[in-house]
């Protein structure tokens, strides 16, 4: 299914649907960040995707990271909290959510790069190297987020 990310776009459909979604970063012990490139909208990101009913949202995202990675991880803590009104994501059905997104930090623990049905590439990136990858401004908040390590989650 395709997506388009709409950010602070008078012109966005208006939403029609909201989903709890999660996501992680994780860095190796080189300080490089894994991401994926996502095959919805080629655009790189750090790997997540939507609540399932029966699992905690720290089971989410590691569940998320595992399926679009290959990488299995362990949730160390929260980076932030995104419910940004005018982020919305409308996909080829007809559906446009509003964003509502739990961004956790992880540690990786093991596991073995792979693609997915979701994931066209999946590296790990170093920070020099972000400017250089096509990322939505949603994705690279929550990077400067992380990188900020600062002791409470960010929120909106």
């Amino acid at each position: 299914m395709a997506r388009v990310d709409y950010y602070n776009d008078p012109n966005a459909p208006k939403a029609n649907s909201i989903a709890v979604a999660v996501s992680a970063f994780i860095q190796d012990e080189q300080g490089r960040i894994l991401m994926i490139r996502r095959t919805d909208n080629d655009l790189y990101a750090i790997p997540g995707g939507q609540l399932e009913l029966g699992e905690t949202l720290a089971q989410a995202a590691v569940r998320e990271v595992f399926e679009e990675t290959g990488i299995a991880c362990e949730i160390i803590g929260v980076i932030g909290l995104y419910s940004n009104p005018h982020h919305v994501i409308a996909y080829d059905d007809g559906e446009v959510r509003q964003e509502f997104s739990i961004c956790f930090r992880a540690k990786p623990s093991h596991g073995t790069l792979k693609t997915s049905n979701e994931s066209k590439e999946v590296l790990w990136v170093d920070s020099e190297t972000l400017e250089l990858l096509k990322i939505h401004p949603a994705i690279m908040l929550r990077i400067e987020h992380a990188k900020m390590n600062t002791p409470e989650p960010y929120y909106t």
